[in-house]
């Protein structure tokens, strides 16, 4: 982790979306754009050339879309993160995009000081997803039956089991220490254990597994 300023790469094929959000974060001395790109084909480009800490995302860009652009950018050596940042009413693709190794998902009616913390989230490495977008998430993984593929959970404890259902439910490290009776740090060390067992990139891929397995359901 770099102990400068957070290096940002804009991606989005909309030229008023990167400017507003590079003037933006002009004020703000632990953010730096280092670059921007209008497709996600650049997006890709950019990160071989600058390996920025985060690349604020889009999904619908000509060429490659945002998914696909921050497939290749996960896949790759680089430790760049990747932060979506789409409109919600339009883009049916949180799943994807998450499945796809983002960090994180935002949308753009969000405050711009909640932008500004999203990024900041990612780039020291936890993962977020905007409270809305979290039920989104949930209703659009289980309102289609072929989305989800129940698997038996292999290779965890009871407790780790335990542990990622809550995770799978929204609940924070303190959350978790609470409704299972242990330390606050037993649950990040539970939590970085299932992280190395099940090959999860972040907390956001254990969620998606979470549902994977069967452990989390909607109520009724």
């Amino acid at each position: 982790m770099t102990t400068g300023p957070v290096r940002v790469v804009l991606a989005d094929d909309q030229p008023l979306v990167r400017s507003g959000l590079r003037l933006v974060m002009a004020d703000h001395s632990d953010l730096e754009v280092v670059g921007e790109a209008a497709t996600g084909a650049e997006a890709v480009q950019l990160v071989r050339d600058i390996s920025p800490d985060v690349v604020v995302m889009d999904i619908r860009m000509p060429c490659m879309d945002g998914i696909e652009a921050t497939r290749q950018i996960t896949a790759g050596p680089s430790a760049t993160r990747v932060l979506v940042l789409t409109t919600f009413d339009e883009d049916d693709h949180v799943y994807g995009a998450l499945r796809a190794g983002a960090s994180g998902f935002a949308v753009k009616d969000m405050a711009l000081n909640d932008i500004l913390a999203a990024i900041r989230v990612v780039a020291v490495g936890d993962a977020l997803i905007a409270p809305g977008v979290t039920r989104r998430l949930i209703a659009d993984f289980v309102g289609n039956p072929a989305r989800r593929s129940p698997r038996p959970v292999e290779g965890i404890t009871e407790r780790e089991q335990e542990v990622l259902t809550l995770i799978g439910r929204g609940r924070t490290n303190t959350e978790i220490a609470e409704d299972l009776f242990i330390t606050v740090a037993t649950a990040k060390s539970h939590v970085s254990r299932l992280l190395t067992k099940l090959g999860a990139r972040d907390r956001v891929q254990l969620v998606i597994t979470a549902y994977e397995m069967g452990l989390v359901t909607l109520p009724g």
